[in-house]
C-alpha cells in the first residue's frame, strides 16, 4: 500500500524485514519442540535464540535475502542461505523436516493476527464515537428520508445509534476472522507429516495459545483468508454507509451536518467558497477497495491438487494491503464522526420546508382509530391534501382544516402535527444499549 493510505504501525508490521523476523519465529518455535523431542541439538537452539536476540533481522537483512533470491528464485531457500550467513553453524538445524509453506502460511498468520488487532482497535475507536454522538443527539429533531424524500420525524443520534449497533457485527466478524487464521501449519510436504512429527505442529501451537491446523495439504485453506478478507469488505461497507450519509447531509441543499474544516484548509483551487466532503468520498473510495481485495480473496481458494502459487503473488498485494486501507479508513471517519459540525436550526427548518407533509401517517392514523373512517377513505383525504401541498407549497395541515370530508377537529389536529409524539420511544430504543 502506498504511504498515503496506510498507518504506521501496519506500515511497519509489514515490512520485508518484520516478514523475515515472523518467519524466524515459526522457524525458531519449531526448532523448540524438535529439541524437546529430541530431533535437533537443544543447544542450536539455545545459541540461534541468543543470536537473533543480540542481533535482530533487519532491512540489511531483507536486503540480503533479496540478493540471494535473485540467484535462487526461491524465497525460502534464500531466507534459510541468508540465516546461515548471520548466525554461522546454530542455523544448520532451521527448517528441518519443514517445507517453505509451513513456514511463509504460519507467519502470515502471525501477521494477520496483529494486524486484525489493530483494525479491531480502529473499530472500536469509531463505535466509541459513534456512541458519544448518539448520547449528544439523542433528543434532537432531524427529519428522516426513504428513497432521498422526507417520510417523518426522528433523532439525529439514532443515525448513529444503528451506525453503532452496525459496528457491533462488524467486530463479531472480524473477531471471528482473527479467530480463523490464528492456526499453526507444520505438517510438511503435501500435509503427511512424513519429515516432521505432529508433536512439533501441537506444542508450537499450545505454547502461542493458537490450535494446530486439524488437516492441511500443503498450504492453509484459503477459505480462511477469504473469510478475513470478508470481513474487512464488510466494514468497509459500513464505513462507506457513514460517509455516505454525511456526505449526503452535507449537500448545499440540505446542509444539515458537515466533515471538519480546518484553519488554512481550502477546498478547491479555483473557488475559495467551496468546502467538500473530501475525507467521506475518500473513505467511499477506500471502500471499493475492500470490495475488490475480497474478489480477489474468493479466486484464491480453489488450488491445484496439493498446492500451486497462484494464490501467492495475489496475497502479497491484497492481504497487507487490505488490513492497511481499513484501518487508513477507520481512522479517518472516526475523526469525521469526532469533528462533525452539526446544524439542528438547519434540520428543524428543512423539516418544516414541507408544510408539515411528515405528520400525514399520524393524521391517517387518527382518521382509521378515533372517527373510523375505512382506510381508503383515510387515505384518499390524506393524499389529495398532501398532493395538493406538494404543488402549491400551503401547508398540510391548513388545507385539511378547509377539507369538507376530514372530521378532524383543531385539537385533534394539534396532535397529529406534534413532533414529540414521534420521538417518543426514544429512550426504549437507546435502552437496547444501555444508553
Amino acid at each position: 500500500m502506498i504511504d498515503r493510505y496506510s498507518t504506521p504501525e501496519l506500515r511497519a508490521l509489514w515490512s520485508e524485514a518484520s516478514k523475515y523476523r515472523a518467519w524466524l519465529k515459526v522457524e525458531l518455535s519449531a526448532m523448540d519442540a524438535q529439541a524437546t523431542l529430541g530431533e535437533v541439538p537443544r543447544e542450536a537452539h539455545t545459541e540461534l535464540v541468543q543470536k537473533s536476540q543480540a542481533d535482530p533481522l533487519d532491512e540489511a537483512f531483507a536486503l540480503r535475502v533479496a540478493e540471494i533470491e535473485a540467484v535462487t528464485r526461491h524465497d525460502i531457500v534464500a531466507f534459510t542461505t541468508a540465516l546461515s550467513e548471520r548466525y554461522g553453524e546454530a542455523a544448520r538445524f532451521v527448517h528441518h523436516g519443514l517445507t517453505s509453506t509451513d513456514v511463509v502460511d504460519t507467519a502470515q498468520n502471525l501477521l494477520l493476527d496483529e494486524s486484525l488487532t489493530l483494525v479491531i482497535a480502529d473499530a472500536q475507536d469509531m463505535q466509541a464515537a459513534c456512541r458519544a454522538q448518539a448520547v449528544t443527539y439523542k433528543y434532537t429533531p432531524t427529519v428522516g428520508r426513504t428513497h432521498g424524500i422526507h417520510a417523518e420525524p426522528m433523532t439525529f443520534g439514532l443515525k448513529f445509534l444503528n451506525w453503532m449497533a452496525t459496528l457491533n457485527r462488524d467486530l463479531e466478524r472480524l473477531h471471528a476472522a482473527r479467530e480463523r487464521v490464528r492456526v499453526v501449519m507444520l505438517s510438511g510436504s503435501v500435509g503427511t507429516y512424513a519429515h516432521v512429527s505432529p508433536q512439533v505442529e501441537e506444542m508450537v501451537a499450545a505454547g502461542w495459545g493458537w490450535e494446530a491446523a486439524p488437516i492441511t495439504n500443503q498450504t492453509l485453506a484459503r477459505d480462511r483468508h477469504a473469510e478475513v478478507l470478508s470481513a474487512l469488505a464488510i466494514f468497509g461497507t459500513t464505513m462507506e454507509k457513514i460517509a455516505t450519509e454525511i456526505r449526503h447531509l452535507q449537500r448545499s441543499e440540505v446542509r444539515e451536518a458537515m466533515e471538519p474544516f480546518g484553519a488554512g484548509q481550502k477546498g478547491s483551487s479555483s473557488m475559495p467558497h467551496k468546502k467538500n466532503p473530501i475525507l467521506t468520498e475518500n473513505v467511499t473510495g477506500l471502500a471499493r477497495l475492500l470490495r475488490g481485495y475480497l474478489v480477489t480473496g474468493l479466486e484464491n481458494v480453489p488450488l491445484w491438487h496439493e498446492r500451486d502459487i497462484s494464490h501467492s503473488s495475489a496475497e502479497r498485494v491484497i492481504l497487507p494491503d487490505a488490513v492497511q486501507v481499513a484501518s487508513y479508513a477507520a481512522r479517518r471517519l472516526t475523526g469525521v464522526l469526532k469533528g462533525l459540525v452539526v446544524f439542528p436550526e438547519r434540520m428543524l427548518k428543512n423539516m418544516n420546508d414541507l408544510g408539515g407533509l411528515v405528520f400525514s401517517q399520524r393524521v391517517l392514523h387518527l382518521l382509521i382509530d378515533e372517527k373510523g373512517m375505512a382506510r381508503e377513505a383515510a387515505y384518499g383525504v390524506v393524499q389529495r391534501c398532501a398532493l395538493q401541498s406538494w404543488e402549491t407549497g400551503e401547508g398540510l395541515r391548513e388545507l385539511l382544516e378547509r377539507d369538507p370530508e376530514n372530521p378532524l377537529s383543531a385539537d385533534d389536529l394539534d396532535r397529529a402535527f406534534d413532533l414529540q409524539w414521534y420521538l417518543r420511544q426514544a429512550d426504549h430504543i437507546y435502552a437496547r444499549f444501555g444508553l
